[in-house]
């Protein structure tokens, strides 16, 4: 029989960092909430939730992995939104900002997950902070809490 391993949703050992783009304010306020409010509701120590907070979401992934390699928590929701405009620009940020968060994963083997909305208008992002689509940001706190107690579970198989 296959061995099966999935994490849980009890974050009371997790120390959290949200990296929380300033950048469309309006969104990412919301966003912010969204993932605060799940920390919460699955445990996590208010005492282990750093929030900071940069200028927009090209920052997030630099910022992100100071926290991380500072070791002063033990996974990283990244949080921003990206409304496209009439240049390339936010094609640019875009990648940056989702192709930064992945590599940081990759890079230290810790969770990292994403809560940076790309999005067409204004109006799409505030569906998806907290509006009729849900809060992304909620989702991606969620997701860390997951991922920081799939990870313990595969550290247990080593031992």
């Amino acid at each position: 029989m296959a061995t099966e391993i999935q994490g849980d949703f009890d974050g009371s050992r997790l120390r959290a960092g949200l990296v929380v783009a300033r950048f469309n304010a309006v969104v990412t306020d919301r966003l912010e909430e969204g993932a605060l409010d799940a920390l919460r509701r699955h445990g996590v120590a208010e005492e282990h939730i750093i929030v900071v907070r940069v200028p927009g979401a090209f920052e997030i992934p630099t910022v992100a992995r100071m926290l991380l390699h500072q070791d002063k928590v033990d996974g990283v929701a990244g949080i921003g939104c990206v409304i496209r405009g009439e240049t390339a620009h936010f094609d640019y940020i875009c990648d940056a900002a989702l192709g930064g968060l992945a590599a940081l994963g990759r890079e230290t083997g810790k969770p990292v997950t994403c809560g940076v909305l790309t999005c067409e208008t204004l109006e799409q992002a505030l569906q998806r902070a907290g509006g009729k689509l849900g809060n992304k940001g909620f989702d991606a706190a969620q997701a860390l809490v997951e991922c920081a107690s799939l990870g313990r579970s595969l550290e247990e198989l080593r031992t």
